[in-house]
């Protein structure tokens, strides 16, 4: 299927590897222009020239810690208004109240609740100048099932539903649609981490971690081109009337 977006723009965070990656592997397939953002300028590098491989698309990279405002207002800057933002950097420990204290739960809030609301409104302002532009927020699927060993992670993508959901419901008459992935578990680093520490609570040994994918439906977690793939259906025109909506992705778990 053709996802008439061939000519369009993105900026992807956390571009570099996982799901923002496979984002903007699947965004550049069907002729989106890019601008991938992370912390890291090595590995920013090696997606690019990996996504390179196999779409003839511009690539840009950016190398900014989007937990900072300063950094956040220097990005917003330095690039033209894209058609479309993938907010998707963000990294939240695992652990339950006593476990997370208040400076780690700042940290993790600062790049992912914080980092997606304040480069949202920068981008989001001038989008609606155009009176246009997509943005798809990259959530997860904790937002909803609340889980008390990652009280973190639930109360941050929970937070970040409702204003997916709210600002969706005004930016409709800007001509912007918002609209957000609550991923389940995905094959990412990441994912190995937080199996890891899973694994060392409930089976007293980190090492046991695959041992989890069995409770999982289809026996696997999902892979990170099938969570890319939903982003650049939610953005392309394809899916034109979706907006302030959710999408779960979690296998049906």
């Amino acid at each position: 299927m053709d996802l008439c977006l061939t000519g369009k723009t993105a900026l992807v965070t956390g571009g570099s590897k996982g799901i923002g990656r496979a984002a903007a592997a699947a965004l550049a397939a069907e002729g989106v222009a890019l601008t991938l953002i992370a912390r890291s300028a090595g590995p920013l590098g090696e997606a690019a020239e990996a996504i390179r491989t196999t779409a003839q698309v511009s690539i840009r990279t950016i190398a900014a810690d989007l937990s900072r405002q300063d950094e956040i207002e220097r990005l917003a800057a330095a690039v033209p208004t894209p058609d479309i933002l993938v907010n998707n950097a963000g990294a939240i420990p695992p652990g339950g109240l006593a476990a997370v204290d208040d400076a780690a739960w700042r940290r993790a809030w600062d790049l992912k609740v914080f980092g997606y609301i304040s480069l949202t409104r920068l981008i989001h302002a001038r989008m609606t100048e155009r009176g246009s532009g997509v943005i798809v927020n990259v959530i997860g699927a904790a937002g909803e099932k609340f889980d008390p060993d990652y009280i973190t992670g639930s109360a941050g993508n929970a937070a970040l539903m409702a204003f997916t959901r709210a600002l969706g419901r005004a930016s409709h008459a800007h001509g912007i649609r918002v609209a957000g992935i609550n991923p389940g578990p995905v094959e990412t680093e990441r994912l190995v981490m937080l199996s890891r520490a899973r694994a060392e609570k409930s089976l007293g040994d980190a090492s046991r971690w695959r041992e989890l994918y069995a409770r999982m439906p289809f026996g696997r977690p999902a892979l990170a081109a099938e969570i890319g793939a939903a982003v650049a259906f939610l953005a392309s025109p394809r899916s034109a009337y979706t907006n302030a909506t959710i999408l779960t992705i979690d296998g049906g778990g």
